[in-house]
């Protein structure tokens, strides 16, 4: 009997070990969700008590609630008909003109890039509450090599990934009554996990957001209030703002 015991006695602390490291496994996994979730479920783990998008801003009043999981919808104060990804269209105007308008989704980078390069356009106007970083690069650096200029017109946003879109103009104005603002980026699918589990990637992420600002011309004051801006909040750059960092260029 002693024989026929020991084996299931020896195997004991193992089933002990994976019991634990599953346990810690599935709890670090709800942890993870929670706060991965939080900026987009109103009460949980402390959301953004910003005042929503739709109050208007002045200076040292610039910081606004926004839905980061949802950039074609970040709340009141946004068009509900955003499009949930950008769309390419022509503008009437004295010169060739063409509106970006939806969020960026993964994937239109590349499609808004050829539809770039086979327009005649001297103008891209702008109007976007963010989404892809990486994409909103892509389209950024080659509006800037085709050597195209920049626009906000009357009551449009750019916010998150459309200011890198939008620095890429040569020449760039923002109406009075439309808003650029700016804050953290998550780099990955999720809004916690590239920051918790690979450091590296955000800094990667972080380098190319600041070299491309950098290129562009612009100062990376910048980076002050959107680093300090969280992801569930927007940063409404002034007028003044606009101009002390080379946002604008008239």
């Amino acid at each position: 009997m002693t024989e026929e015991a020991a084996p299931a006695a020896k195997t004991h602390p193992e089933r002990r070990t994976l019991r634990w490291l599953l346990g810690g496994q599935i709890a670090i996994a709800a942890v993870l969700v929670l706060i991965d979730l939080a900026p987009a479920v109103p009460g949980l783990m402390s959301p953004s008590d910003a005042p929503a998008l739709d109050r208007p801003t002045r200076p040292g009043d610039q910081t606004r609630r926004y839905r980061p999981r949802d950039p074609a919808h970040p709340g009141p104060g946004v068009d509900p008909d955003m499009p949930r990804r950008l769309i390419l269209s022509t503008v009437e105007g004295d010169r060739p003109t063409v509106l970006l308008r939806g969020a960026v989704e993964p994937g239109d980078g590349e499609r808004i890039v050829r539809a770039l390069e086979a327009e005649a356009a001297e103008l891209v106007q702008l109007d976007s509450p963010g989404g892809s970083v990486s994409d909103a690069l892509d389209i950024g650096r080659t509006i800037r090599a085709l050597g195209l200029d920049t626009a906000l017109a009357p009551g449009a946003v750019c916010f998150s990934a459309c200011p890198y879109m939008f620095t890429g103009g040569v020449a760039r104005t923002v109406s009075e009554d439309a808003r650029l603002g700016v804050h953290q980026h998550s780099f990955g699918e999720s809004t916690l996990l590239p920051a918790f589990l690979a450091v590296e990637d955000v800094q990667r992420g972080q380098a190319e957001v600041l070299a491309h600002l950098d290129a562009m011309g612009i100062d990376l004051g910048i980076m002050g209030p959107a680093m300090a801006t969280p992801a569930d909040e927007i940063y409404i750059l002034t007028g003044e703002e606009l101009v002390d960092w080379d946002v604008v260029t008239e």
